[in-house]
C-alpha cells in the first residue's frame, strides 16, 4: 500500500515563494512517476507538473512554468515542489499523487495541502 504524505502549504504573500514536500512510503518510490495537482474552490483538479522516475523528465502546466519547480529525491521517497513568484491565482489544495510505471493513471494520492496567496 503506497501513501503519500504532504507539507509544506500555507499562507504568503502574492510574489512570494513556498516549498511543498510529499513523503511516500510503503513501496519502491523509484517505481512510480510523480505529480502535483491542483484544485481550486469551484473548480476541477488540475495538473501542475509532473517528474519522471529518474527524475529526468519534468513537464508543466502553461500557467507556472519559469515560477514553479519539480523535483524527487529517490533515495529520500520525496517528491518536491519549489513554487516562487506566488500568484492569488495559485490559490488551491495542493495534492501529490503517484503512477506506477506501467499504469497509465495516477491512483495513489495523499491528503493535500492548502495553499492561500494573499494578494
Amino acid at each position: 500500500q503506497v501513501q503519500l504524505v504532504e507539507s509544506g502549504g500555507g499562507l504568503v504573500q502574492a510574489g512570494g515563494s513556498l516549498r511543498l514536500s510529499c513523503a511516500v512510503s510503503g513501496s519502491a518510490f523509484s517505481s512510480y512517476n510523480m505529480g502535483w495537482f491542483r484544485q481550486a474552490p469551484g473548480k476541477e483538479r488540475e495538473s501542475v507538473a509532473t517528474i519522471s522516475r529518474s527524475g529526468g523528465i519534468t513537464s508543466y502546466t502553461e500557467s507556472v512554468k519559469g515560477r514553479f519547480t519539480i523535483g524527487r529525491d529517490n533515495a529520500k521517497n520525496t517528491v518536491y515542489l519549489q513554487m516562487n513568484s506566488l500568484k492569488p491565482e495559485d490559490t488551491a489544495v495542493y495534492y501529490c499523487a503517484a503512477r506506477f510505471a506501467t499504469s497509465s493513471d495516477y491512483r495513489h494520492w495523499g491528503q493535500g495541502t492548502q495553499v492561500t496567496v494573499s494578494s
